[in-house]
């Protein structure tokens, strides 16, 4: 057995585990980063970004149908799946290089394996021994199933769908959040046909009701079904298809079904119970400063109670980087993080929905405005519909910030501004946005707020 010993071992090299490694190395800390698969974790190589490459493309599909619209001549003969999955690796490869190259430069040891956490604290890889001063965990998280349907042959998790060589002709997506209503958007573009069920009422259920709906529209329009507000009770699949029953007798037959109903957090086999890691339903306990009960050991990212999303695991890596080296620094609370889905349209939100807002303060105590896209000329001119609402206490800050419309998740860091520093609509209102861009129907929207709409009524 060997023993090696650092500042900070980190158990995991996705988003949260990277950013922790490449910001505790910047601050002159001894860094290893113990990774089984590749750096750069589920987000870079079979979430995030291969996802919304094929987004982009299903983009560029889209906006080929409708060049004659523009006036551009142009004809869609159809999808090269290969030459798509080409030009998705082609992103991820080069991005992953990039990330090599970055932890290599700062002098991070990465140690291949799968690690198991041990009191002291220390991480064993086989029969090495890295022993440290703290260690963060950043394992991540697994796809979920749910009782009684397994994975296998023509039903799959994202994982799957991403490593499909061709366009499936008809999807079946169980789960209407972030991961599905994005495939749904992709093979809709490519030309398949699309159901999606979802238990709860709406599509998108954790977003505005106004954004839910608009998107319920919108795939309406793009020939995109939808079964609602009924439960999954069986799937079987034979040679050729696969049948999905639902609890109200309902059946859908197609190609393959995506199970897209969540991301559980991957802390079994690790070690963390011997090791004196609380957990609750598989999630790691944790502080304020996102400590954990053990001596020693931080954790971050999908393994944490919140929000399952990569800009979080990023961020809440930095944040314990920094206060292992004794800064002072700490986890920006869920509320004040961007969500976004790249479907087409695109959802972007950050705070509080209205229905959240009335549950604080009242019907009485809050305010929104709305500012259709319709009357934003950038939009007109992308062709995107869609709005911009802002929930507001009555007489305070802003509380939320909702949109939905193509790119509409650049403009959201503005919104995530107007939260996070608590902004009143009057200190809003004075800022000047560029002419035209999208970004006017947000400051419309605080227009409205303040008292002063400008092209709305």
């Amino acid at each position: 057995m060997t023993e090696q010993v650092f500042d900070i071992v980190v158990l995991g090299g996705g988003s949260g585990g990277y950013a922790a490694a490449l910001r505790a190395a910047e601050l002159g800390k001894r860094v290893a980063i113990v990774e089984k698969d590749k750096v750069g974790g589920t987000c870079l190589h079979r979430g995030c970004i291969p996802t919304k490459a094929l987004l982009h493309a299903a983009e560029v599909a889209d906006t080929v149908r409708g060049a004659a619209e523009f006036g551009v001549t142009a004809e869609l003969s159809g999808i090269d799946a290969a030459q798509v999955a080409a030009y998705r690796d082609g992103i991820v490869a080069k991005k992953h290089k990039g990330l090599e190259g970055l932890i290599k430069a700062r002098g991070i040891t990465v140690v291949a394996g799968e690690g198991r956490l041990e009191a002291g604290p220390a991480v064993r890889v086989r029969d090495d021994l890295l022993r440290a001063q703290d260690v963060v965990l950043a394992t991540g998280s697994y796809s979920r199933t749910l009782p009684g349907l397994e994975l296998g042959g023509r039903i799959m998790a994202s994982e799957g769908a991403l490593a499909l060589d061709e366009i499936p002709s008809s999807v079946i997506i169980l789960g209407g959040g972030v991961i599905g209503v994005e495939f749904a958007s992709v093979w809709r573009s490519f030309g398949a046909d699309v159901t999606i069920v979802e238990a709860l009422e709406h599509l998108a259920p954790n977003e505005d009701i106004a954004l839910s709906k608009g998107l319920e529209r919108a795939y309406r329009r793009r020939g995109i079904r939808t079964s609602l507000g009924v439960r999954f009770a069986s799937a079987s699949q034979t040679a050729d298809a696969v049948t999905v029953t639902l609890e109200n007798g309902e059946t859908h037959t197609a190609d393959v079904l995506l199970v897209a109903v969540g991301r559980g957090p991957a802390t079994d086999g690790l070690g963390l119970d011997e090791a004196g890691v609380r957990r609750d339903r598989g999630f790691v306990v944790v502080d304020d400063e996102l400590r954990t009960s053990a001596r020693g050991v931080w954790a971050v990212g999908d393994i944490v109670p919140g929000l399952q999303l990569a800009h979080r695991s990023f961020q809440q890596g930095i944040a314990v980087a920094e206060r292992i080296a004794g800064l002072a620094s700490a986890p920006v609370p869920d509320a004040q993080l961007p969500r976004v889905s790249y479907s087409h349209p695109e959802l972007a939100s950050v705070g509080v929905t209205e229905a959240q807002a009335i549950a604080q303060h009242g019907a009485d105590g809050i305010e929104t405005a709305e500012f259709n896209l319709a009357g934003n000329a950038k939009s007109e001119i992308i062709g995107t519909g869609g709005l911009v609402k802002v929930v507001r206490r009555k007489d305070g800050p802003v509380l939320g910030v909702h949109l939905i419309g193509d790119r509409v998740g650049e403009l959201i860091t503005e919104g995530q501004l107007a939260v996070a520093w608590e902004a009143h609509p009057d200190d809003l209102a004075p800022l000047i946005h560029a002419h035209p861009t999208q970004s006017e129907a947000l400051g419309e929207a605080f227009l409205a707020l303040a008292g002063k709409p400008l092209h709305a009524l």
